[in-house]
């Protein structure tokens, strides 16, 4: 590989399987419709092909069993990645990711743990309704035991899914459909230990501290761009892991800006922004702030289904760029 090479978001992913499955005898790929840009885009393609079917297994459809599978397989050696082509149905497995792989270091003394990659894919709008248009990262980061990854840009694609691979504890990595053909130069593979992965200043600014995970953090930056021209100078975060949480880097934008605004790709209630914010709130002082910190998030309902519900229900550039721009001008 030259020292950069353009790559969208899909192709990175690909990019990390492959460096995986080359260098590391004990990972294997388990799900279903790996092989079908249906369920899993370009962001696996002809990987069976290249490392046979004995590495990268396309299963029936069986949440539960795959993913008990998975955290067995890995209980015995092995570093697998289960792949849930849809979040929603990661729900179905949630006994062997919560009550199985989280708890097994806890209750043998640290003796066993399952070094198991649990990959759920964020696969929203094209009118596909409330059973398929989950982002379900809080639920997961809710559990003591489990690691929750969520990239935002190609090269943490790539990066943070070796890294969690190559972790000893059992992660939950999210990846988003809707970043999928977002692209940028990315570098060579080089080592990133997933315990030092944090957040990351996309942007520096100086009147709004905007955080974001996953497909929130591209609004964000996009949000940031268009407010430039109002001259307002934004600062985007991007939290790259929401468990564990970190939150320094947020309290000393936070402490340099005054403002906070957190966007995210679920629901308020018991989400990831209320816990951002409670969490930079609980280390600030009130004078500190400048104004009370908003959220972005998702309407307190079910995903619509018809197209124009759509267009009003998921987040947008603008409507983070509103919130923002009604914190400073309520300063």
């Amino acid at each position: 590989m030259a020292d950069t090479d353009r790559m969208t978001y899909a192709a990175a992913i690909r990019e990390g399987f492959r460096h995986l499955l080359a260098n590391h005898p004990s990972v294997f790929v388990i799900g279903q419709g790996l092989w079908s840009p249906w369920y899993v885009g370009t962001s696996m393609s002809d990987l069976d092909k290249e490392f046979g079917t004995s590495r990268v297994l396309d299963c029936p459809v069986s949440e539960m069993a795959t993913t008990g599978a998975a955290v067995g397989a890995a209980l015995c050696g092995y570093r697998p990645v289960i792949v849930h082509p849809r979040m929603d149905f990661m729900i179905l497995a949630t006994d062997q990711i919560v009550n199985g792989a989280a708890k097994w270091r806890h209750m043998t003394g640290g003796n066993a743990s399952p070094a198991v990659t649990f990959r759920g894919i964020v696969n929203r709008g094209g009118e596909q309704g409330a059973q398929h248009s989950q982002a379900l990262h809080a639920w997961y980061a809710h559990v003591p035991g489990l690691r929750v990854v969520m990239p935002a840009t190609p090269a943490d694609a790539r990066d943070l899914l070796i890294a969690s691979v190559l972790c000893n504890d059992p992660v939950v990595y999210v990846d988003d459909r809707w970043l999928y053909e977002q692209s940028e130069e990315v570098g060579p593979v080089g080592p990133l230990d997933l315990a030092e992965a944090g957040p990351r200043v996309m942007r520096e600014g100086t009147d709004v501290t905007l955080v974001g995970s996953g497909h929130a953090t591209l609004l964000c930056q996009e949000a940031a761009r268009a407010l430039s021209s109002h001259s307002i100078d934004v600062e985007v975060v991007d939290l790259r892991v929401v468990a564990p949480l970190e939150v320094a880097p947020i309290i000393q934008s936070v402490r340099k800006t005054g403002r906070l605004c957190v966007v995210d790709g679920g629901w308020a209630t018991c989400g990831l922004a209320g816990e951002v914010i409670a969490s930079v709130v609980e280390r600030l002082r009130p004078q500190d702030m400048r104004a009370t910190p908003r959220r972005v998030t998702l309407p307190p309902a079910p995903a619509p289904t018809s197209r124009e519900l759509e267009a009003a229900y998921y987040p947008t550039a603008a409507s983070v760029a509103q919130a923002v721009r009604s914190m400073v001008h309520a300063a």
